[in-house]
């Protein structure tokens, strides 16, 4: 209605500004929206401004880089850009803080921190620290009033500091009417915290004027704003790694923590009171559905997930509050959450943490509402019990009620079957016992059985922080076949990413979310790269395709050659030889050139690497007798096989000449390396002449036509490899067993075939022509030569006509099609075999 100016309801407010400040007047057009518009724009056309009234992020660009900006604007695709809370700066700062206050404990302390007992005495003595940094902040204790006690009655040089500390300790254990009457006033005048914190006497550490100092320092920072959640991240800080490793945890960080709770409920709880607002009795509803709601952390270590749990629902509730105009109190009390954890300091932890939650919300509601509830004294609060929750009944830690709305959430303990201690296998016996082949699971999915067996016949729902390896690889078929078979849906998924959080040992692991239930959600969503999809069903590779479970084969589905994997020598690299190593050994032994043969693995293939190494399997021993250099490495050979524990790999000694698994075929073959990098849009392969030895580290089909390689070389296999291989960290792992053999591909004349070879052929020519490259430099998808590009889109084409004469036009629809045809060829494969019989 405005020249130059668009409305379009729930979409966009646009607007041309010339005589104004754009940045002005942007602020300005806020106040025009009364329609829901998404995007607010203004621009004169030189520069774009925008903002996202959704998410609220802006974007101030010249409009001539629109084109690079497109994401931002993905809504109006109906893709949801997922965005979660940053990473709280006050937070960091405590850590590293912390960090450097242990540190300079355990260098003057080194003597007494020895063993698990004083390592458990010290991280309780943090925690006390912790507390009273917060207490002084948050209006528990007075504010200052510990630092100020620290630095007014202690000596500069620390020496008095240990005395201090018992004394202290002492004094916030005794109720005000027990304590000594000569008490001093600085010590008097703390409160009686209770609640078991300062309970035990333990032994405090020696202090330095150092440490002292960065004691002081420590108090400085503004703990009213970090997040109790922290305080699990510095426990993980002063436990040393192997300690660590050995429990199995995963401390996370408050944005992590919202890849869960935001899809679990908490945007479900959001959307109810968007739609409830204006009427007085959907809130009031909604005020006592939020009160009754339970949370549930089976492995909750310090219990990050039910503090940042506790801390949204009753943000939450305070809006319904205000808006309805109540004068009422929180409906939401700490003895429904619930948690199970293995040792005893983070139970310890997690109730603490969860008290000074309580508080945070408290201040947070006197700020709003000007009242709120005393935090002190501590009682005994919380229900998070120490146990294994392998072991434990569940349903004695979070009784369940049919219609209780109960959440289970949080991060288990990742550990694939080769890591597993002796207690932990006793865990996956006891938690699968009626499963099969379950040895190749990871530890974490015994919380997976375990939430399956407890949500039966309810509508609790779940969701887990895991490794990526339970939705790849072997892993697929023995897990999901039991989830399924009990009714488990997939409502939810966060796609690969990589899991980090503030914590002093940090370490980036590469992790997936699943929502599940007995049910089907309304909104299914698979959230990849931070993009939100809504689709109708979300199978065990967490992809909107059929629910079909990939097993490993032993022979190919599609008729095609065998593919075997590569030889492996097991010989301590007595029968490799470098580039120099075979110069010299040639040297000496001119003799010995006819049994040196090119070696090649992944590495030497991807990166043109020369390796060799020595094939005797021809040799006499007569000519190996003349050959001392060679002979002396057959020897070392044989000492090391003697000296393997493994019986099989000691019987390989009586052979010490011979590769100890032997798969070479003298004809032509292709080379597949057995792992390549996430970045590349195809796996590097090619032809190899019958003299190269290809290793364990590749796979290898000899005796293979071209149009073998072109199907190999398709987009459409590359799609199949991502899905149901599995990864070593983030990139593609082929595996013959559960890629190649398990790949459907249609039965093809010569002539189609005559087709695919001449595309192979253009692939390896248009190679050729960048002979100075390595494979690694040609697959860059960022470098990759036009004409090579070319030449495997045109293949990708030419393998996918095979299947059907319409185009694919997206990954999702390539998977949907080879999912039903897997599907169609094995029950062909078994109606076939029944017939036979």
């Amino acid at each position: 209605k405005i020249s130059g100016e668009i409305i379009w309801k729930k979409k966009v407010f646009f607007k041309e500004v010339f005589d104004t400040d754009l940045h002005e007047a942007i602020d300005t057009f806020k106040q025009k929206v009364k329609n829901d518009e998404r995007f607010i724009i203004a621009t004169d056309y030189d520069t774009l401004l925008a903002i996202d009234t959704k998410t609220l992020e802006t974007l101030d660009i010249k409009i001539a880089e629109l084109a690079k900006y497109t994401a931002f604007f993905l809504p109006w695709a109906g893709i949801e850009k997922t965005a979660y809370k940053n990473e709280n700066p006050a937070d960091i700062k405590a850590a590293g803080k912390m960090a450097k206050l242990f540190d300079e404990l355990k260098r003057d302390n080194a003597q007494y921190i020895t063993d698990e007992k004083s390592i458990h005495e010290m991280n309780i003595f943090l925690s006390r620290l912790l507390f009273c940094y917060f207490a002084e902040d948050t209006n528990i204790f007075k504010p200052t009033q510990f630092t100020n006690a620290l630095g007014s009655i202690t000596q500069k040089d620390g020496s008095d500091i240990t005395d201090f500390f018992i004394r202290f300790f002492e004094v916030l254990n005794t109720p005000l009417d027990k304590r000594p009457t000569n008490l001093s006033v600085d010590l008097a005048d703390f409160p009686y915290v209770n609640g078991g914190l300062f309970k035990d006497v333990i032994s405090i550490p020696t202090f330095t004027q150092r440490s002292r100092a960065v004691l002081i320092e420590c108090g400085k920072l503004g703990w009213q704003d970090i997040n109790p959640d922290i305080f699990g991240s510095m426990f993980q800080a002063v436990i040393t790694p192997e300690y660590r490793g050995t429990h199995g945890q995963h401390y996370t960080s408050v944005p992590n923590i919202m890849k869960v709770l935001a899809p679990l409920f908490l945007n479900d709880l959001y959307d109810a009171f968007e739609q409830a607002k204006g009427n007085d009795k959907k809130l009031s509803a909604l005020y006592t559905r939020i009160g009754n709601i339970k949370i549930f952390d089976p492995a909750c270590g310090s219990g990050n997930f039910l503090i940042i749990a506790y801390k949204e629902l009753c943000r939450l509730e305070m809006k319904i509050i205000k808006e309805l105009g109540w004068v009422a109190f929180l409906n939401i009390h700490l003895d429904s959450f619930y948690g199970i954890e293995l040792d005893d300091f983070p139970v310890e932890i997690a109730r603490l943490s969860l008290y000074l939650a309580k508080h945070q919300i408290n201040m947070e509601f006197e700020d709003e509402f000007g009242r709120s509830s005393p935090t002190l004294p501590l009682s005994e609060s919380g229900n998070i019990i120490r146990g294994n929750a392998c072991i434990l009944d569940w349903e004695t830690v979070c009784p369940k009620d049919k219609e209780d709305e109960t959440y289970i959430l949080g991060n288990p303990p990742f550990l694939g079957s080769r890591n597993q201690n002796s207690i932990q296998k006793k865990d996956m016996e006891r938690v699968f016992y009626k499963v099969k082949n379950f040895g190749v699971l990871d530890y974490v999915t015994c919380w997976y059985k375990k939430a399956c067996d407890y949500i039966q016949g309810s509508k609790i729902q779940v969701t887990f922080v895991s490794t990526n390896s339970i939705c790849q690889g072997d892993s697929i078929a023995p897990l999901w076949d039991y989830l399924f078979k009990n009714n488990i849906v997939i409502n939810f998924a966060h796609t690969t990413f990589i899991w980090k959080n503030s914590a002093k040992f940090n370490a980036g692991v590469y992790c997936i979310i699943i929502g599940f239930a007995t049910y089907s959600r309304a909104n299914k969503l698979i959230v990849k790269n931070n993009k939100s999809h809504e689709v109708k069903s979300i199978n065990a590779y967490l992809l909107d395709a059929p629910n079909i479970l990939i097993s490993p084969r032993t022979k190919t589905l599609s008729n095609f050659p065998t593919m075997l994997k590569g030889s492996a020598p097991t010989d301590g690299g007595h029968l490799l030889l470098t580039e120099q190593e075979k110069i010299n050994l040639i040297k000496h032994e001119r003799n010995a050139e006819k049994y040196i043969y090119k070696y090649m693995g992944a590495d030497e293939f991807i990166n043109s690497k020369n390796r060799y190494c020595l094939w005797l399997k021809d040799i006499t021993g007569d000519e190996l007798s003349k050959l001392p250099m060679v002979s002396a490495r057959v020897n070392n050979v044989k000492q090391t096989r003697l000296a393997s524990k493994k019986l099989p790999t000691q019987a390989k000694a009586k052979t010490p000449h011979l590769f100890a698994e032997d798969r070479h075929i003298e004809s032509n073959s292709i080379i597949i390396p057995v792992v390549s990098s996430e970045q590349r849009n195809y796996i590097p392969s090619s032809f190899l002449d019958r003299s190269i030895i290809i290793t364990a580290s590749a796979q290898a089909i000899y005796d293979a036509e071209p149009w073998v390689f072109s199907v190999i070389m398709s987009k459409i296999h590359m799609v199949w490899l991502q899905t149901v291989g599995g990864k070593l960290k983030s990139d593609y792992r082929y595996s013959s067993s559960l890629v190649y053999n398990t790949f459907p591909f249609p039965d093809i004349s010569q002539k189609q075939k005559d087709v695919l070879n001449n595309y192979a052929l253009e692939i390896l020519a248009e190679r050729e022509k960048h002979s100075g490259k390595t494979l690694a430099q040609l697959y860059d998808p960022d470098k990759m030569p036009d004409g090579l590009r070319k030449a495997h889109q045109e293949n990708d084409l030419a393998v996918e006509r095979c299947y059907r004469s319409a185009l694919f036009t997206s990954d999702d629809e390539r998977l949907q099609y080879l999912f039903n045809l897997y599907e169609k060829m094995i029950l062909e494969e078994k109606n076939a075999t029944t017939n036979k019989k």
